[in-house]
């Protein structure tokens, strides 16, 4: 019978065990995975962005690292929400892997299609079915260390603008013409015209050029 009572015992024992540790691996996988808000200015100085978070009344994690896709880059602002991963469920080792922020983020797309926006308002917006769409909200739009920009339109290229500047030469119909604009107007400025009814050799045969140079 004590054996019995001992055997007992021990099977108690082992399932009070099995228990804890059930316990244990059940906090571990609800602390997983976790929500917030960021409630600091990101600090973006290092190879990878820190942030700080307020999951709740009672917990703020500070130097989370965030966690971005190859090739884009942003800086969220405060007060977006964050969603993050605990590695191991160890609440010290959080990794950010999502971001949003509610007030700026466009609503209202339609199926397939993708919006880069930032918190000002400037988009670019790639539609489903109407094309490409830039917005820059006020604000200059550059193209830096180009050696060459090709555009391919195969109807036209409008610029609705005031005014069109080149700090170089045009040149139209590249393909068979070698002139340019400004070549053509040094060669307007100077031309003349044979004046008709003249006879040829004598004074007053052409005409003086334009009064007026372009």
């Amino acid at each position: 019978m004590a054996t019995f009572h001992a055997a007992i015992r021990h099977v108690s024992r082992a399932i009070g065990r099995a228990q804890a540790t059930a316990d244990r691996l059940a906090r571990r996988v609800l602390l997983l995975i976790g929500r917030g808000r960021i409630s600091a200015p990101v600090n973006d100085a290092g190879p990878v962005q820190l942030l700080q978070a307020q999951i709740n009344e009672l917990e703020t994690i500070d130097n989370l690292r965030r966690i971005a896709e190859f090739g884009f880059t942003s800086v969220p602002p405060q007060g977006s929400d964050v969603a993050i991963v605990f590695v191991g469920g160890d609440r010290g080792s959080g990794l950010v892997i999502g971001t949003n922020h509610q007030a700026s983020r466009p609503t209202g797309l339609n199926p397939g299609e993708t919006m880069i926006f930032t918190q000002d308002g400037k988009q670019i917006y790639l539609t489903a079915g109407g094309g490409i769409i830039v917005k820059a909200n006020g604000q200059p739009v550059e193209v830096n260390d180009a050696t060459t920009v090709t555009i391919v339109a195969s109807t036209e290229i409008v610029a609705d603008t005031p005014i069109l500047k080149c700090t170089g030469d045009i040149l139209d119909n590249c393909n068979t013409n070698s002139r340019t604009v400004a070549g053509m107007r040094s060669v307007a400025n100077g031309h003349t015209h044979p004046v008709p009814n003249v006879q040829l050799g004598g004074p007053g045969t052409t005409t003086q050029p334009p009064n007026q140079p372009e």
